[in-house]
């Protein structure tokens, strides 16, 4: 992200930990986020991931790798022969915040995170009528729900991005897609992580110097049990309708992740 993306993100958060937290203004002017992980794609490559989900079901070795560095960006293919394990889905993700060869950040309740980045869609990285996820949260383990999601969703036949709290299906915010392809857009994500309706999450997206959504919601769920922990990559059921599944590939950069203290 360029310096003066960075400086209209700081200004669009002047009031950033306030609107999170829930505290007060002059409370929360005595916070600020501290960063805590601030990866390379170029020098770190996937060691920069807790964990990396490349066809954990095997079923495209003549796409192999799937998720790599490649100059200051890591990319995720997708093909529409790619199977997960469960077959009617396509998964090629990333999880978690790598700090060490054994250590990695954990997102705890009560705590309040902060990731920043930027994300190229291409326009053959398509909206859909069931499920593309490009980002969650997730409670780590096989088989666990989602706690937030940030999906490519076709509505009313028109391609949007959206964000969504999985538990009740709660729509934070939501913007077209078109615009959107093929160009970088700056994301920031923010989450207090809190049990019943302890938690909170905004979702900012930049485009140039224009933001194209600013959305929060609180007073909402966003843990399910030990932690939360990020997902990155193409995450998209083979159930779509509208033929948009095709070749593609997400390109992500400039990761940045903070902790409110």
């Amino acid at each position: 992200m360029s310096t003066s993306r960075r400086a209209v993100l700081g200004a669009a958060l002047g009031g950033a930990a306030a609107a999170v937290t829930g505290l007060p203004v002059t409370e929360a002017h005595a916070a600020s986020w501290q960063l805590k992980w601030s990866p390379s794609a170029r020098t770190d490559g996937l060691g920069a991931f807790e964990t990396v989900e490349d066809d954990r079901a095997h079923s495209h070795p003549a796409g192999h790798p799937h998720i790599f560095a490649t100059g200051d960006d890591w990319r995720f293919n997708i093909h529409t022969v790619d199977r997960d394990t469960s077959t009617d889905r396509q998964r090629q993700e990333v999880t978690g915040l790598r700090t060490g060869a054994n250590s990695y950040l954990r997102w705890t309740e009560g705590q309040t995170w902060r990731l920043t980045y930027s994300m190229y869609i291409p326009s053959t990285l398509k909206a859909t009528t069931t499920f593309t996820h490009i980002m969650q949260m997730k409670q780590p383990g096989t088989g666990t729900s989602p706690i937030v999601v940030q999906s490519l969703r076709r509505v009313n036949g028109k391609q949007t991005i959206e964000l969504r709290l999985a538990a009740g299906g709660i729509l934070v915010g939501r913007t077209g897609l078109d615009p959107l392809h093929d160009t970088w857009t700056d994301v920031d994500f923010q989450i207090k992580v809190g049990n019943g309706s302890a938690g909170s999450v905004r979702w900012i997206l930049t485009s140039g110097s224009t933001t194209v959504v600013d959305a929060s919601r609180s007073g909402v769920d966003t843990f399910l049990a030990d932690r939360v922990r990020p997902k990155w990559g193409i995450y998209r059921s083979l159930g779509d309708t509208s033929g948009s599944l095709q070749d593609t590939y997400l390109l992500l950069t400039n990761l940045r992740g903070y902790q409110l203290a």
